[in-house]
């Protein structure tokens, strides 16, 4: 079992990763909002892995909360999911590249109308506020300095990346190729 470390790794980032999600809920009253009417639904997460090295990490079942938030399942075999949620990840270096480019990974929906339209919605509006939670830890004018070269160094590293992704996902070797 040679990857089970990194499974290990990979399953305790997304139990992170939900605190984090949860914490975003909690800062935006209207997609807390959003989720209460589907307390008690189960959203179930798949991984299509790209072939390499790297483990394919478990699938994830998640209970929609009473207050508006997720929390995991009970593992007990596969549940019975309101909503079946498919995200590609492709290998590590095209999945950085991709998200500096500011491309999103392919997501598969299937299930509960209602509940993947509030999921979108979710998606395409719900915004970690860095800044903010920063300056909770270093002061307003630090937190504002840092945000703003983190700013600076995604926005001057996204085309290049965006090129770069393009080409890995055409097959391609870039520019070296065309000499």
């Amino acid at each position: 079992m040679p990857d089970e470390p990194m499974t290990l790794l990979f399953n305790a980032a997304l139990g992170r990763g939900l605190l984090l999600l949860n914490h975003l809920l909690m800062s935006e009253p209207a997609a807390c909002a959003r989720l209460l009417p589907h307390a008690g639904k189960c959203l179930y997460v798949t991984w299509q892995v790209a072939p390499g090295p790297w483990p394919r990490p478990r699938d994830l079942a998640v209970l929609v909360t009473p207050a508006g938030l997720f929390e995991r399942a009970p593992q007990t075999g596969e549940p019975v999911a309101d909503l079946r949620v498919g995200i590609e990840l492709p290998a590590p270096h095209l999945l950085a590249l991709r998200w500096l480019g500011g491309q999103r990974p392919s997501v598969t929906i299937d299930g509960d109308a209602s509940l993947a339209t509030d999921i979108g919605w979710l998606a395409d509006n719900l915004r970690w506020d860095m800044e903010h939670d920063l300056a909770r830890l270093v002061g307003d004018a630090v937190a504002y300095r840092l945000a703003g070269v983190a700013r600076a160094v995604r926005e001057a590293l996204r085309p290049p990346a965006a090129r770069v992704a393009g080409w890995a996902a055409a097959g391609d070797a870039g520019p070296a190729a065309a000499q």
